[in-house]
């Protein structure tokens, strides 16, 4: 259950390479989870072809357009799979807003980037959910749960490397304020229908405390974390590098 916008990005998706790494940040992440470190400028794993994310502004909206890319992929496969097509209606419905949100968010950062540097946008990212049971509810949610908080801790961690010297930084920085405010009740929604009527919809698990106070603040983690994390689970299979943003 595909809507137009999915159907381009898969087309254009055949014409990715399948290698089976992500190069980030100084550690290159195999596709079956193995991790090993490497220098920047090691001509081993060094590829001039392969896409950075970039710098500045550019890089953390590149950052983000991929990180959209992976759930608006995720939530498309989701609606094929046979767990959605005998859920609850009421599960079938935050599903589907699930995946119309990313979409969205997804296809907002694309036309931002092209507007500014279309020569210089991450391109469409080929994934492999193999390792995702599509059937099951318990493994669907699951993944739904890590990729939701992830988001989460992503946004809020790169909130703070957005340069605001300028109107537009500014705007970026107000807009990822919106998204990640959809991203948290995303991963709310899904710990309750993991655990109905629970307190995992803020579990202590996501949440911090700031300054001596109980937890109340959700976690912030930096572009190389959330990669690092990203590349783990090997569902991105087109390599990328993210050498040249920013930190803090």
């Amino acid at each position: 259950m595909k809507n137009e916008l999915l159907k381009e990005q898969d087309e254009q998706n055949g014409f990715n390479k399948r290698r089976q790494f992500l190069k980030l940040s100084g550690m290159v992440v195999i596709g079956s989870g193995l991790m090993m470190a490497c220098n920047n400028d090691d001509d081993g794993f060094v590829d001039p072809e392969i896409f950075d994310l970039g710098s500045g502004n550019l890089g953390i909206l590149n950052y983000a357009y991929a990180l959209e890319q992976l759930e608006a992929a995720f939530y498309a496969k989701v609606l094929d799979g046979a767990y959605w097509a005998g859920a609850p209606a009421n599960e079938k419905r935050i599903l589907e807003d699930l995946y119309n949100h990313e979409v969205i968010h997804r296809e907002f950062f694309k036309t931002a980037i092209t507007a500014v540097a279309p020569n210089d946008i991450v391109p469409p990212l080929e994934f492999d959910f193999s390792s995702v049971d599509f059937g099951s509810r318990a493994s669907v949610l699951g993944t739904s749960k890590v990729l939701e908080d992830t988001g989460v801790k992503a946004y809020n961690g790169a909130g703070k490397l957005i340069d605001v010297s300028d109107a537009a930084g500014m705007a970026y920085l107000l807009l990822a304020g919106k998204i990640v405010s959809v991203e948290a009740r995303h991963a709310s929604v899904i710990r309750d229908l993991l655990n109905p009527g629970s307190q995992d919809f803020a579990g202590d698990d996501i949440l911090v405390g700031i300054s001596g106070t109980d937890k109340a603040f959700d976690k912030a983690a930096e572009p190389a974390e959330v990669l690092a994390e990203v590349g783990a689970t090997g569902f991105v299979v087109t390599p990328f590098t993210a050498n040249n943003l920013p930190t803090a």
